[in-house]
């Protein structure tokens, strides 16, 4: 009996051994299918997109001034698998055309901007505050010499993954709660992504500077805009921080300003950010990131107000940021934009910058990744004309007589012509450095985020593992301590849920997780409940004592 059991248990094994093997050779038959699927779905939009224009008259399509027929020949470069969107009819059109100062103090009932009242001259500051000087020197502007920064990373590896294999069980759902290896990640934690919002700081050092509360909101209006100029070929994700997680950058005596970051949450991840400069402003922010991820593009939506306040004037700036899209996940080249609006609101004066953040489109004419707005006051009386890229640079030009257009025969609104003097560059996007391609395309600044540091809290980012690990090119190594890191996490999470049963099981109250660095307040200006820094962080690192900080790593 036993001898039968034995060879039919050994038969039925070889049976099932072949249905295994039959259903992953189906399952990757399968993949592959779906692959190609969605390549053919990627060409026939394509066809169908770029029909129609194969009819059009090629000579309606002329360029109609010398710069257009670059950011045609810009468009068509774009790699083949590109997915394209339809041109966006503008919240606020405006045409602007050069004024002739001469002429403009002549008219009479003309509508000219509040502020210029007929006159023809530009900014109240001088020329030279415009002049864009690099933060990221090892010399400061008083001469002394401070702390040369690195200026190079390991290179990275050449590690090949099947991204589709791992991304189509994700379709629909929370990208922070999808377990990543780092081969999609770069050597940065979001933290450290976040300060990298401080790379152009001088605009703010500039706005200072200013008297008029307008020509201030211009200098704001383009460091808003210059958070975003390290994105466009940064197409991998930073390290999701963990809970209690923080990330300093002290560059008092070098830059003037110093900024500490702590992640307060871990679900919905969000950051609380604190920045203070003694050249005269103060910036806090806290950023919460919701992103989803829809099977060809993926969406990054991050979710909170930012504060700007100048010291001296008090002038209190609130602004949010864009949505950002990860195009081609699994089929093509991945490429980043950038869409939607911007309004800035200055809540002491009550004035008010509107940006306009252009989606990409094949058919459009305009140059890729243009922002364009208008800065006006309490009253509605535009002033400044703002337009650029996100990706390049912001200039501003200043309203001297607006006028409306005529009428559209389509039904669509007139578009304002503004007469405005020539522009002044605002801002303008650093070069990057010399092999930046091969270190995942870091800025000057990004290059030193994760440089070693002594002095530091236990729990800031350069001390985390698994992103050091990555740095220095030891990926298989860095997923294992990534696996270490999110399990330690959630261990602690548990621990945390099985306190607040029993709390509510006897009647006790339980607070839940609370910021080390950072304390939950009702924002006066927008009536949200945000965390905003208590103090106590720099304190603790003069003294060497960080016994309060959890243990993370």
């Amino acid at each position: 009996a036993c001898r039968d059991f034995l060879e039919l248990a050994e038969a039925h094994s070889r049976k099932w051994q072949r249905a295994l093997q039959h259903e992953r050779e189906q399952r990757i038959r399968l993949e592959e299918t779906i692959e190609q699927l969605a390549k053919q779905h990627n060409n026939l939009e394509r066809a169908c997109q770029r029909a129609p224009t194969l009819s059009v008259n090629p000579a309606a399509h002329a360029p109609r001034g010398g710069g257009v027929q670059s950011v045609k020949a810009e468009a068509s470069d774009e790699d083949e698998e590109t997915e394209y969107f339809d041109a966006m009819e503008e919240s606020h059109a405006f045409i602007t055309v050069a004024a002739d100062p001469s002429k403009l103090h002549r008219r009479t009932g003309s509508n000219i901007s509040g502020t210029s009242e007929g006159r023809s001259e530009d900014w109240n500051l001088d020329d030279s505050v415009f002049e864009s000087q690099s933060g990221l020197d090892a010399t400061g502007k008083d001469g002394a010499s401070h702390k040369k920064r690195r200026s190079r990373i390991p290179d990275k590896p050449n590690y090949s993954l099947n991204l589709w294999s791992i991304m189509k069980n994700c379709i629909g759902k929370e990208l922070s709660k999808i377990p990543m290896p780092v081969n999609f990640n770069e050597p940065l934690s979001m933290l450290q992504r976040l300060t990298e919002d401080l790379e152009y700081h001088e605009l703010l050092d500039k706005a200072v500077k200013c008297e008029s509360s307008i020509e201030q909101m211009c200098f704001v209006a383009a460091f808003s805009v210059s958070s975003y100029s390290t994105t466009v070929q940064r197409t991998a994700k930073p390290f999701n921080p963990l809970l209690g997680e923080t990330y300093e950058l002290d560059r008092l005596e070098e830059l003037g300003f110093r900024s500490l970051c702590e992640q307060v949450s871990h679900h919905p991840p969000a950051a609380a950010h604190h920045v203070y400069s003694r050249r005269g402003w103060t910036l806090w922010q806290e950023i919460t990131i919701a992103s989803k991820f829809r099977g060809k593009y993926l969406s990054i939506m991050p979710l909170g107000a930012i504060h700007l306040e100048f010291h001296s004037s008090g002038n209190h700036y609130v602004w949010r940021k864009v949505t950002s899209t990860v195009h081609n996940i699994i089929v093509g080249k991945l490429w980043i934009d950038q869409s939607g609006d911007i309004e800035i609101l200055n809540h002491k004066s009550k004035d008010k910058c509107q940006l306009k953040f252009t989606p990409y489109s094949y058919f459009s004419r305009d140059v890729p990744r243009k922002v364009t707005g208008v800065v006006m006051d309490a009253d509605g009386t535009e002033h400044y004309v703002m337009s650029g890229t996100w990706d390049e640079k912001m200039e501003c030009s200043k309203i001297m007589q607006s006028s409306q257009g005529n009428s559209s025969s389509e039904g669509k609104l007139p578009k304002t012509v503004y007469q405005t003097l020539s522009p002044k560059v605002l801002w303008k996007k650093y070069p990057l450095p010399e092999n930046a391609e091969s270190m995942y395309f870091f800025s000057k600044l990004a290059l030193t985020l994760n440089e070693p540091e002594e002095g530091v809290a236990p729990t800031d980012s350069r001390m985390r593992p698994d992103q050091r690990l990555m740095e220095n090119g030891r990926w298989d190594e860095a997923n294992v301590e990534k696996q270490r890191l999110e399990e330690k996490q959630r261990a602690v999470r548990r621990q945390r849920e099985a306190e607040a049963a029993e709390a509510l099981e006897t009647g006790k109250d339980y607070e839940g997780y609370i910021p080390l660095w950072f304390e939950r307040k009702v924002d006066p200006m927008t009536g949200e409940l945000i965390c905003i820094y208590k103090g106590g962080y720099w304190e603790s690192k003069e003294k060497h004592d960080w016994s309060q900080c959890p243990s993370i790593f």
